[in-house]
């Protein structure tokens, strides 16, 4: 049986990052990862891969106004499969470099599903063959996942996750995201950039609630600038499936019920944390 002082269940910011300083502190560290790769959901599927795809959004709005800026750009559009290529492309980087980071400190990584087994132990669980490691100290950095309303399912296919949508196929025509906070208005601005029509259905009165009342307020301004259709104090009623995507029904802040279709349906409502499974009931 392996022994360590520090056993960290997850490889995203909060346990790569303990690791890092709990080894460079002279702990004999270990990080248990269930995926093949470091880094958990802000790396792969949450900040990183957005803000690669907000930036690649901005310059293709700026190509759109260039005459402006006094340059002339006769012919440009948006390459969906270089778009996301480009993303892998530095997510990858970014993981191959905390990878770096482990061997520089002498941090160690478990590939399995990391569970607490009692006192001082972990079962590590990977192609059906289990592995114990010993440690002093076990940290739990599992993180979280989407959310979603009552009686609607994220089939990852018309309705998506955070996950999903960074992995489709081709831009949407049109897309209605639920949610206004963080995750909503990033997708909404990168989406409507490239050309889909978005609405956005937020639940509170305002979008990103958990910002100054200012900045929300401000940010609401750009968007609808932008183009796209915002509703607050709007609540999800139901979501059919059809054949061309999905229809939402909503009950908006004057009472009435309204109905939306869009080929694509963005469940943006906010987070879950990863608690099943680790062996903490």
């Amino acid at each position: 049986m392996a022994k360590y002082d520090l056993a960290i269940i997850g490889s995203g910011p909060g346990g790569y990052n303990t690791a890092i300083r709990a080894s460079q502190w002279g702990l004999k560290t270990v990080v248990v990862e269930k995926d093949p790769f470091l880094g958990g959901t802000c790396l792969h599927v949450g900040c990183i891969p957005t803000k690669v795809l907000l930036h690649t959004a901005e310059i293709f709005d700026t190509l759109k106004i260039s005459k402006e800026f006094g340059i002339e750009v006769k012919d440009f559009g948006l390459n969906w499969a270089a778009a996301l290529a480009r993303k892998e492309m530095v997510v990858n980087k970014h993981a191959k470099g905390i990878e770096f980071l482990f061997r520089k400190n002498k941090v160690d990584k478990v590939q399995g599903w990391g569970r607490w087994a009692g006192p001082g132990k972990v079962t590590v669980e990977k192609d059906g063959q289990t592995s114990e490691i010993e440690a002093t100290h076990i940290m739990f950095g599992t993180g979280s996942a989407a959310r979603s309303l009552p009686g609607i399912e994220i089939d990852g296919q018309t309705v998506l996750s955070n996950i999903e949508i960074l992995k489709l196929p081709a831009v949407p025509k049109t897309l209605v995201i639920v949610g206004a906070g963080a995750v909503g208005v990033e997708f909404a601005s990168i989406f409507n950039s490239f050309g889909t029509k978005v609405t956005v259905l937020e639940m509170l009165p305002r979008i990103t609630p958990l910002e100054d009342d200012e900045i929300s307020a401000e940010l609401q301004k750009s968007l609808t600038k932008k183009g796209i259709q915002i509703f607050t104090e709007a609540k999800v009623e139901s979501l059919k499936k059809d054949a061309s995507g999905a229809s939402v029904t909503f009950t908006g802040k004057d009472g009435k019920s309204q109905t939306l279709a869009a080929e694509k349906v963005l469940m943006a409502v906010g987070r879950v944390p990863k608690t099943e499974n680790l062996g903490l009931e």
